[in-house]
């Protein structure tokens, strides 16, 4: 079984980049405190480092 991590949208993407705004919205975020299930890839993990400040992330 993969590794999965659990990735909350947990500060407003209003006034940040737009490569930061369409990072969040390609991990599948819209609003805050939304939460996602995502499988643990090198590629979630180099987005979610993108946008650390705006997600927090829980390893399942």
């Amino acid at each position: 079984m993969s590794k999965k991590l659990e990735i909350t949208l947990t500060r407003s993407v209003i006034g940040s980049k737009d490569k930061q705004i369409k990072t969040v919205q390609a991990l599948g975020l819209k609003k805050i405190r939304q939460t996602v299930v995502l499988d643990d890839t090198a590629a979630i993990r180099g987005m979610v480092d993108k946008v650390s400040h705006l997600v927090s992330v829980k390893e399942v």
